[in-house]
Formats: structure tokens, sequence, C-alpha cells
């Protein structure tokens, strides 16, 4: 990057900087002539740049969406399918992170599956489809890459930029991969359990690190009693999905109980975990990645009717990840049934989470078991055990091109379960060696392979325009049924007063094994060569919990326990813990019970920034006596705190801190680096429940001899840790202290934002830092690593987006997303929502066509081309 470095500094010092930044920017006012058009398009932009769309036919609303997402994030879109595609060298030349992203989504096969997708979806969900690439290349074709984004005259500078190829269907199928795989679910705890038993060699133990969901704590979704009420007419009394009983044969083979810990299965299963991390995130991943959502029924809003409230919880990045836009049929019918208006993705057409003139849904991440690792023995001649006898490994392969470099081979090996992830790096095979020649593959004993329900074609596409054009509970239902990955908690309300909730997804079956010491129910690694561990099916959409109406008047959907354990479909074990969830429904009856709801009182519920982790550990702190004057200033903070973490208190800094340093003396002793404790709501319910022994050996530090370190030595340990860390960073006074001040959101450009790339670039493609309030597991969820080696208290994953929509009049409703609609830098609309978002400010959101025209500032008009 040393030529970028010298270009920059040269041009920096001209107007020429601002020409190339500015180029990009389109033109949104006045008219253009788009082939492929049937009749006029009006696109108007209201003060913030947020486009609103009205055509005569869906065919041409969904070529103006695919017009102006290429308008505002061309490079966003190009950049997501050269991920999705495995081809991501193609476009920024040689780097080794790039390089094994492309080996790891070859491997799955991401775009092999969304080819097959297309076939299977309606007709009109084709057609749609087809007029968003039509409207995606009408704009293309009037733009050179250069004036496309800013970003490809950087990479200009180091690899030769072709023009961009023309947008397939396919290239938007292939992000829904992408999006399932940000939010699939338990991935990380089954390896984990096995990577910790690796460390621990101690079941139990590792157990312990798992604590059960305290549903007497924080309640679950939907109760019992809303499930007996939603039961469907006819539906199977049996159990319909989840751990079941049969009566299976001995295990064909051994188990993995057998070889669990053994070098052969830890090797293997550290190659997968290298691979799979290093797929880049594009929504973003870890315990933050999830949502609040909520709907409350009209008996409880001054209005009478619902309220409905989501902040999606998402990785932090410049441009944000949502495109905010409205999609307008001129008259609304069955031809064009569309009047509808939310949040986007750019690349795909249609609306994810939003309203129409009926209805408003939210989602959050369910968090459903959807991934399995299977344990296979593979031979040296390319087959595998299963059922007692040899057979063939599937065998593919893929070409890896790299700009202005040399092309690499990738030979892709499955098994019925999915396709092998530990050779992908692991073998001499693939050790970046060029096409020709091709070496020959050395034999494995141990392998793992995915099962991944997002790997077999779906109809998650289909479900995105029918939720644009639901009306009624049962149209959710339908939906619901074709939204198969990722699995999303779905919440809704009519304007006639219904609200409800609805699980949706393609959830896996397992079967309970005789003989199995381990759980069987996609805890843990499962044995690929034992046919009764596969999946038997999947769970009937009829059989996913739901509820309408409920007596209680309100639904909260975060991320929580779905239905108490007891109930069944299974879903999976590992569950946010729910103490963001349960914070939200205590502030709904404490607010119910004063008086009515507004939409105001659901955005203020939205920026909530108190701590249940100081619920849980401040009693405990203040019980521990420190002889220090100067040390016990810090605890002093936490007498008088609200235990909320504002951006502006120094309690709320020093509990932070406190929490960081516990975490470490507790368990980095004992636990690999890769497993050290990222601060989620797992690590709360894990320190709640050892905090009532205090001579658990989690307290104990191992790397003292002949000392037993207790819970009080910890928690003072902690606490004068983090005064003295506190002063080293903010200063000797603690009135100098303030959370905003540690506790930064810094949204980082893909591609032109990460620290190897130079500054005067990253200063211009990510916004300046602000400091923010809340934090991990909390309402207002601007989520951080407790195990960042650096002690970083930057935020990692944010409210990505927050929006309230009112039933009475959808013209109160509001909304805001992280940065701004705009992917170009050069736009007064890359951050002009950043500082509203970080402050807790909303923007009305116009829906009605009035409402719409008043707040439009500027009108494009797109006509046919002749």
């Amino acid at each position: 990057m040393t030529a970028v470095v010298v270009v920059v500094a040269l041009v920096a010092t001209t107007l020429g900087v601002a020409a190339l930044v500015r180029r990009p920017l389109p033109q949104v006012s006045g008219a253009l002539r788009v082939p492929g058009l049937d009749a006029e398009v009006t696109v108007t932009r209201d003060a913030r740049g947020v486009p609103a769309i009205r055509a005569t036919t869906s065919h041409d609303l969904f070529m103006a969406q695919g017009f102006t997402h290429a308008q505002d994030r061309f490079f966003e879109m190009d950049y997501r399918r050269h991920v999705t595609s495995g081809r991501l060298s193609e476009l920024v030349g040689f780097n080794q992170d790039a390089l094994d992203a492309d080996h790891v989504i070859r491997t799955f096969g991401w775009r092999n599956v969304a080819e097959q997708e297309l076939s299977i979806l309606a007709p009109e969900t084709r057609e749609y489809l087809e007029a968003y690439a039509d409207g995606v290349n009408a704009y293309l074709a009037t733009r050179s890459a250069q004036g496309l984004g800013i970003e490809y005259t950087v990479l200009g500078l180091q690899v030769d930029v072709a023009e961009p190829e023309p947008w397939d269907p396919v290239d938007s199928l292939a992000w829904l991969k992408a999006m399932a795989w940000d939010l699939r679910g338990n991935f990380d705890e089954e390896f984990s359990r096995a990577a910790l038993y690796a460390a621990l060699r101690d079941v139990d133990r590792v157990n312990e690190l798992f604590p059960p969901y305290p549903e007497t704590v924080n309640t679950p979704i939907v109760t019992p009693a809303e499930l007996a009420s939603a039961t469907k007419e006819g539906a199977d009394d049996g159990a319909p999905g989840g751990e079941s009983d049969t009566d299976a044969e001995p295990v064909v083979g051994g188990s993995v109980d057998a070889i669990l810990g053994s070098s052969a299965l830890d090797r293997a299963l550290e190659a997968a975990q290298r691979a799979l991390d290093a797929v880049p995130e594009l929504l973003g991943n870890g315990e933050g990645v999830g949502s609040n959502s909520w709907v409350v029924a009209g008996e409880h809003t001054a209005s009478g009717l619902p309220l409905l409230a989501n902040d999606p919880h998402l990785g932090i990045s410049a441009p944000g990840i949502w495109s905010q836009q409205s999609l307008r049929c001129a008259t609304v019918g069955p031809q064009c049934p569309f009047d509808v208006s939310g949040f986007t993705f750019a690349g795909l057409p249609g609306v994810i989470i939003g309203h129409n003139a009926d209805l408003a849904w939210g989602l959050t991440n369910l968090g459903a078991d959807v991934t399995d690792f299977f344990v296979e023995r593979v031979s040296e001649d390319g087959e595998y055990l299963y059922d007692g006898e040899m057979r063939p490994l599937t065998v593919r392969e893929e070409t890896i091109h790299v700009n202005g470099g040399e092309s690499y081979v990738l030979e892709v090996r499955s098994t019925a379960h999915g396709p092998i992830v530990s050779d992908v790096f692991g073998l001499e095979s693939i050790e970046r060696v060029p096409v020709a020649p091709s070496p020959s593959r050395p034999a494995t004993e141990l392998a793992v392979s995915l099962a991944w329900t997002a790997l077999t074609p779906g109809h998650t596409a289909d479900a995105v325009f029918a939720f644009a054009t639901a009306a009624t509970p049962a149209d959710i239902a339908k939906a619901a049924a074709l939204f198969e990955v990722p699995s999303q908690n779905i919440v809704f309300a009519t304007v006639d007063g219904q609200i409800g909730y609805q699980a949706p997804g393609k959830i896996p079956v397992r079967a309970a094994v005789d003989g199995a010491v381990l759980p069987t129910d996609g805890t843990w690694p499962r044995p690929g060569w034992d046919p009764d561990f596969d999946w038997q099916g999947y769970v009937d959409a009829e059989d996913m919990p739901s509820a309408l109406d409920p007596a209680e008047g309100f639904v909260v959907a975060a991320n929580q326990a779905v239905t108490p354990a007891s109930e069944d479909p299974f879903l999976t074990q590992d569950w946010d813990y729910g103490y963001r969830s349960q914070r939200i429904r205590d502030l709904l009856v404490e607010r119910t019970a004063q008086g009515p709801l507004t939409g105001e009182d659901m955005s203020q519920v939205q920026l909530d920034a108190h701590s249940s982790y100081a619920d849980v550990l401040v009693p405990w702190l203040l019980a521990i006596e420190i002889d220090s004057e100067f040390d016990a200033a810090g605890q002093e903070l936490l007498r008088e705190w609200d235990r909320s973490m504002d951006v502006d208190s120094a309690a709320a800094v020093y509990f932070a801190a406190v929490w960081q340093n516990l975490l470490e003396l507790t368990f980095h002793d004992e636990l690999p680096t890769d497993q050290r404790p990222d601060g989620g709501s797992r690590w709360l319910e894990v320190i709640r429940t050892i905090l009532e022994d205090p001579r658990s050996a989690w307290w104990d530090d191992r790397t003292t001899v002949g000392v037993e370190e207790g819970r009080d030595e910890m928690l003072s340990r902690a606490l004068v840790g983090a005064r003295a860390e506190l002063t080293q960073r903010l200063g000797k006074d603690p009135a100098d202290w303030s959370w905003g001040k540690l506790h930064l959101a810094a949204p980082e450009h893909a591609v032109l934002g990460g620290s190897s790339i130079p500054a005067p670039v990253r200063a211009l493609m990510n916004p300046r830092p602000l400091g923010v309030a809340g934090g991990s597991s909390i309402v207002n969820a601007n989520g951080w690593d407790a195990a960042d080696p650096e002690g970083s208290f930057r935020v990692n994953w944010s409210p990505s987006m927050r929006m309230v929509v009112d039933l009475a009049d959808l013209d109160a409703s509001t909304w805001v997303v992280l940065t701004g609609a705009s992917g170009h830098p050069g736009s007064r609309h890359y951050t002009d929502q950043f500082t509203a978002w970080a402050t807790g400010e909303t923007f009305a959101w116009p829906f009605s066509p009035t409402a719409v025209t008043n707040a439009a500032r500027e009108t494009l008009t797109l006509r046919p081309a002749s």
C-alpha cells in the first residue's frame, strides 16, 4: 500500500481529492432514461436521502429498487457478492485473509446452493429478482467503475480494476446465505464445548460453563398457556421435533464419546475452527448478535392500537448494514400488490423489516440449532465410514483467481452430512499451490464435516415478498413457513389491533441415541459414521411456537428462550440467557402501570442502559473490604450508582473494568485463549451461579502454588485492578472518568477501513468514533468483547437500526440507522444519522402519499428509454 500512501498524500493537497470523492455521487433529481421500464417511476428522497419509490407495475418497482440501491451502495453490493461467491481475491488482489475466506466459502458452496435455489422459487419471486437485476445493470451501464464508488479508485492503485460484471439474480440469493451464516444458532457453543473439554478433561466442568436457561428468572417468549391456545386443530399430539426417544441400535464403530479429547480429534476440530474463523462477518458475529423486539396491544397504548418496536443488534460497519426504502405501487392490487416501507439489504429486492398499510413486523434472531459438526472417519483412498461400510466421498474442484496473481486449486470433499471443513487449510494439497500441477491429498484419519440447513435450497426469498404483502396473522404464518433460514423470531401487529408472535425456520429433528454418554441434542459434535445420529427430518412449520393476542397484552422477543425447556419442539439448548428480554418485560409492566404507552415510551425503552450485570454483582462488590483509601475510591462510585451504563457515568466505566478483570482472574488461568469469556449473558449466568459458592474451583488461581484463592479474594483483586487500570487510562481523579471516553462506536469500512490501510484513506472511509451508552446484555445493546486482548471497551455490535411503528398512525412511526442512507463518503448522507443514532434520536418515518410528498427534498423521474 506504499503507492496508496504516496498518491493520497499528493492528491490530498489539491482539490482533486474532492472531485474523486464526489465523482460517484448519483443524480437524485431531474429525469433519467432507463431502458427496460414499462412506464415512469418516481423516486423522491427526504432530508436524509432516503428513497421512496412509486411505480405502476411490480416489474418497474423492483427495477427501480435495483437502480437506486446501485446508485447509493453499489460497491457494498459488489463486495458482498464477491464474498458470498468465494471470489474476494478477484476484487482486492492477494490478501491472505481474502484468500482464506475464498477457500472456505467455496468449500461451503454458497453460490452453488443459490443457483439451485433460483429454480425452485415462485415464478413471481424470480420475476422480481430479474427486474431488480435489470435495474442494477441499467445503472451500471451509465457509469465506469470509478464512477460507482471511490473504493474502485483506491483499489485501482494496487490492482487492475475491471468494469463490474452484470448483476445476476443469483448474486441476490447468495447474500441470503451470508445472512444465514452470521445468524446461525449454537455453532460457536458446539465447538466451544469440545475445545473446553480438550483443556479441562471434565464434562461436568464444561457443563458448568453452559448453565441451563434460568426460566424461573427470565421469562421465555411464549408461555405454556399461550402455546396451548395457539395449538392448531388436528395437530399431532406426539413430540414434533428436537431430541426424541428411539429404539436405536448400539453405536456403529464407536461414538464420539470414546475419542473425545484424543489428539486426532482435537487437531481436526482445531483445523475446522480455523477454517470457519476465516469467513468474513458481513452482519456481525459473536455473543452480541441478536436483537430486541416487542409489540404492545392497544389495551396498553394511548391510541388504542398496537405499537411495535425493533432494533436488530449486528456488527458495526461503514456504511451501516441497512438501507431504508419505501416501495409503493401507484394502484395497489393483484398485479402490483406492494405498499411497504422499511429496512432493506442493498443487493436484495424487497423489505426485510418494516410495515405495509395493514401490518408491521419485526425480526430478532431465534438462535435455533441449525448446524451440526459430524466427526468423520476418512480413508486415504477417498472414502468415509458410514453405517458399517466405506462410501466414496463426493469431490469437486474449485479454482480461485487472484487479481494480479496466481490462481489456486481447491479440492472440496463432502460426505452425506456436508462439506468437510477441517482440511481446508490443514492438508498439503491446498497449501497455496498454483493450479498446475495438482498434488495428491494425503490420508486423514478423522475429519469434520458441516451439516447446515442453509446448504439445502430453500424459499427464504419467497418469504421476503410474502411479508411485504401480509395483512393478517394467517399471512404471517404462511410467510414464516417459507422463511427457512436464518431462523428468526417474528413479532407483528395489524392496524385492526391484533398482535402476535411466530417462530419460523427449518429446524432439524435429532434423535436420542441409546448408549451415548454425551447429549445428542446438537450441543456436541456427532459421529458421522452412525446413521442414528443423522437428522431425522425437520420440525413441521405448523408445530413451531406461536402466540396471538396474549392475555398480558404484549410480546417480548429478544433472543431469550422461546418456550420453557419442557415444551416441544426442541429448538436449541443455547439461548441468550434472557436478562435483556426480562428488563424489557419489567419496563413494559412498570410503564403500563403508570398509564397508556406512546411511541416515545417505546423509544425510551430502546435506550435503557440499566445493567443486569450490576444487579447481580454490585451487592457482592460492595461487601468487600478494601483497606487502601486510593483503591476504595473506585468502589465508592458503586454505592450511589443507579446501575445504568450512561455515556457520562464514571461508575459505569469502573464497573465495566471490574467485570473484565473478574472474568480474567476467574477463568483465564484454565481456559484456552480462544475460549476466554467474551462477557456475554452466558458468563453472567456462570458468575451468578458460582457467586453462591465462595470455594468454587473456578475462583482458585491455578497459577499460584500452595494457595487456594476464593470468591472474595477474586472480587477484591478485580476492584483494585480496575482502579489502577482506569487511573492509567483516564487519570487519577474518578471525576474525570466516563464510560463514553472508552466505550466508542467506531464504524469501519469492510475493505478500506482496517488498521493496515493508510491513515488518510481510513479517515475518509471511517466515521469519527462516538462515545455511546449501553453494553452487553443491556437493552441499549452497544456490546463489547471482554476477551479483547488489548482490553478495549470499543463497541463490537450495536443496534443496527431502531424503529417504532405506530399502527394507529403509520406516519407517526420513527426510524434511524447506524450511519446513513448513502454508501459514498462524499455524500452528506454517509454519516448524517450517526450522531442521532449515538444519542438516541430518531426521525419521522413518512408513509402515506401525502407524508412522503411533504418530506421530499429531491425528486428523480425514471422514464422508459423510448
